[in-house]
């Protein structure tokens, strides 16, 4: 692998959009380290300080920034606003006709989706913006700091639009930056950015663990979660590359003097088909709850209860709800992500079969009975990955996030797998041994 590592950086070509890659991430990394106008520095440090790597509701944000929300940076909304605006996009392309249509056209059509999801992102990151001033200025950013409430600095209308027009600014640029990276770089941006933001993480929180740990000097428990973080990267590695091939058989046609078809293939059906879109699902439908609670400031029964059972992430309610909202979102993204109907009747179109199926709506039955056997896996294999900080954290007694979360696990070991494809795939177009020889 460090051969053919080596052989990339000798080619040219490949060597330029990889340096130009690496830019992107300095460049990125840069801007989630300078705060934006408004802010008391000292206090956010103090408060982050005092936190010790209690993140509360505002972790899953946060880790997707790459750390950068709490500091509240010019790229503290980070690459959110435009994942919430794709999967937006993506679920009313399936209620809207316009948007259906447009993603049939091809190319011209998915430029329109694109600019689309541009636009959502830009208002997205806008209201997203000014929640967090808001937050900022009541306090409850960081609940348990003692100067919490003098973050910022001014209440003044003018400073709170330019901190909201600046975090706005910093989210389209990261939109910039990750569309840059896939023309002129190597994999997909948005997912490398975000790869980025996700691991930039893991040296602070696991010298956490050492420090806190109290076998060995803390030793004993950071060997054992890199022990298990190892086990949980071979876990999702192997069942991400897990896949149902379905051979797919074209018949042979003359049109002409010309053969055309009579050719074999295959439907790749994987198991994990809905990727880790359910855990953010479920993650952030777990949140509205806290939140209410967190903002109505009451203190009736209904949120006692809610605070005693929805915001601890180790009490029974909480697990068992988020095990069940990541199978039902599996399921769902599934069916709307991947129409039998439409593979079958493009297949019964161009004279392709399945050995032993009929074509037309016989080929639409199987390959909804095999997506739903598939998906039944696939679906438990993420509520069990998604469980595991959650076990970890009571195991452990620890205080701060578990590092190996199902979710960092998921993005890096996918975005990862894909950016070393295409880095194999161009190597072999040149004759060069690839990473996976």
């Amino acid at each position: 692998m460090l051969t053919a590592f080596a052989r990339a950086f000798k080619t040219p070509d490949l060597r330029k959009k990889l340096l130009f890659t690496l830019g992107i991430i300095v460049l990125f990394r840069l801007g989630q380290h300078i705060p934006i106008p408004g802010i008391n520095y000292q206090n956010v440090q103090t408060c982050i300080d005092q936190a010790k790597g209690q993140q509360g509701l505002f972790g899953l944000v946060n880790m997707f920034s790459g750390g950068a929300l709490l500091q509240i940076t010019i790229f503290a909304l980070g690459i959110m606003p435009y994942i919430t605006a794709s999967i937006i996009l993506q679920l009313l392309t399936v209620v809207i006709p316009r948007l259906e249509a447009l993603k049939k056209e091809g190319q011209s059509g998915q430029a329109k989706i694109t600019q689309y999801t541009r636009y959502l992102t830009v208002a997205l990151a806008i209201l997203q913006g000014t929640g967090l001033v808001a937050t900022a200025r009541s306090g409850q950013l960081f609940q348990a700091c003692d100067v919490g409430n003098q973050i910022v600095k001014d209440d003044a209308i003018f400073t709170t639009v330019v901190m909201v027009i600046t975090m706005t600014a910093g989210t389209a640029l990261i939109m910039w930056l990750g569309e840059l990276v896939t023309d002129r770089g190597i994999g997909n941006g948005m997912s490398i950015l975000m790869f980025v933001s996700i691991a930039a993480g893991f040296p602070s929180a696991m010298w956490t663990i050492k420090q806190q740990g109290k076998i060995m000097g803390g030793w004993l428990e950071f060997g054992l979660v890199v022990l298990c973080g190892l086990v949980m990267v071979g876990l999702v590695v192997f069942v991400e590359q897990a896949q149902r091939r379905i051979p797919v058989q074209y018949a042979k046609r003359m049109i002409g003097r010309r053969s055309y078809g009579g050719t074999s293939t295959y439907i790749p059906m994987k198991v994990n088909q809905a990727g880790v879109i359910p855990v953010i699902f479920a993650s952030s439908l777990l949140y509205i709850p806290a939140l209410i609670v967190q903002f109505s400031g009451s203190k009736a029964g209904w949120a006692t209860w809610i605070e005693t059972n929805f915001v601890r992430g180790d009490h029974p309610y909480y697990i068992t709800t988020y095990f069940l909202l990541i199978v039902f979102f599996a399921f769902f993204y599934v069916a709307i992500s991947f129409n039998p109907e439409e593979v079958a009747d493009n297949m019964k179109k161009y004279g392709g079969f399945i050995p032993g199926i009929r074509a037309g709506r016989p080929t639409a039955e199987y390959l909804s009975y095999v997506l739903n056997r598939i998906t039944w896996p696939g679906s438990l294999y993420l509520g069990l990955i998604a469980l595991v900080p959650t076990v970890a954290l009571v195991t452990l007694k620890a205080n701060q996030n578990f590092p190996f979360g199902g979710t960092s696990i998921l993005i890096i070991v996918g975005v990862g797998l894909e950016t070393v494809k295409q880095i194999e795939s161009q190597l072999q177009q040149r004759h060069y041994e690839g990473f996976l020889r």
